[in-house]
C-alpha cells in the first residue's frame, strides 16, 4: 500500500496492500482485549453469517484475562487467510506505554509475563494498516495511525478521510460504533448504527469511516461483545 493512503511516513510502520477483492462478507473484529469467550462468541456468529474474511482491527491484548490463548488463536487465523492490524495496545507490548493511563500500563506490564515469545513475536510483527480492494484497515485515525488518535467526532472523523482514497475506512480504538460518510465536497454525516444486524448501505458515491463496536470490552452502554460484517457486493454494513 502507498504510504500516502493513509498518512503513514518513513519512520512510522508500514501498511500492506493486498490488491483487490472479490465479493465477499468480511467480519471486522476490534478491541478484543484479551477477552477469549467474547472472542469465540464473536466468531461463532460470524461464521454462522458466513463470513468469508475475517479482519482484526487491533488490540488483541491488554486488560482481559487471556492474552496468549487471544493471540494464539488469531495467530492461527491469521495464517489461514485472516487480516491483523496492530492495535495500541499491542504495541505497548513491545514499546514505551508512558502515554497510558496507570490502569492500561498495569494491565500490560502484566500482559507481558503472560505472553509467550512466540506471541510477542506476532503482535510485533502487525502493520498498522491493510488495504483490501477500496477497504482501508487501521486501529485509529488513518491520517497518522502510529500517534494512536482517537476518531470519536466530526473533526477527526474528517481528518482520517482526508489521509485516504480508500472508498471505506474501518477502524476501532474507541469501543463505541459510529460511521461517518461524505460525499466529494460535501459536509459529513454520521449516524449511530444499531446493533443486532440492522443494515447500513454504504452508498458507492459517498466516502465512509465506520469505527467498529468492541468484542471485549464494549463501551458504549450496552456490555454485549460486538463486532461487524460488511458485504462487499451489497455494500451492506451491520453492527452485531
Amino acid at each position: 500500500m502507498d504510504d500516502a493512503v493513509c498518512g503513514l511516513n518513513a519512520k512510522e510502520e508500514p501498511g500492506v496492500f493486498l490488491g483487490g477483492s472479490r465479493d465477499l462478507v468480511v467480519a471486522l473484529f476490534a478491541d478484543i482485549h484479551a477477552n477469549d469467550l467474547a472472542l469465540e462468541a464473536c466468531l461463532a456468529h460470524a461464521k454462522s453469517l458466513n463470513a468469508e474474511q475475517y479482519v482484526f482491527l487491533g488490540d488483541l491484548v491488554g486488560y482481559g484475562p487471556a492474552p496468549e490463548a487471544v493471540v494464539q488463536r488469531v495467530a492461527d487465523l491469521a495464517a489461514s487467510g485472516a487480516i491483523v492490524i496492530k492495535g495500541n495496545h499491542d504495541a505497548a507490548v513491545q514499546a514505551d506505554d508512558e502515554y497510558m493511563n496507570p490502569i492500561a500500563a498495569a494491565a500490560i506490564a502484566w500482559t507481558r509475563g503472560m505472553l509467550s515469545d512466540h506471541a510477542k513475536q506476532f503482535l510485533a510483527a502487525l502493520p498498522l494498516a491493510a488495504q483490501l480492494g477500496e477497504l482501508l484497515f487501521v486501529h485509529a485515525d488513518a491520517s497518522a495511525p502510529v500517534e494512536w488518535n482517537y476518531v470519536t467526532n466530526g473533526g477527526s472523523a474528517k481528518r482520517s478521510l482526508a489521509a485516504t482514497a480508500a472508498g471505506v475506512t474501518f477502524c476501532g480504538h474507541v469501543h463505541v460504533p459510529q460511521v461517518y460518510s461524505r460525499a466529494p465536497g460535501g459536509e459529513l454525516v454520521t449516524r449511530v448504527p444499531a446493533k443486532a444486524g440492522s443494515g447500513v448501505p454504504l452508498a458507492e458515491d459517498r466516502q465512509w469511516l465506520v469505527v467498529v463496536g468492541s468484542v471485549g470490552q464494549p463501551r458504549d452502554g450496552d456490555p454485549a461483545a460486538a463486532f461487524a460484517t460488511y458485504d462487499t457486493s451489497t455494500r451492506m454494513l451491520r453492527m452485531w
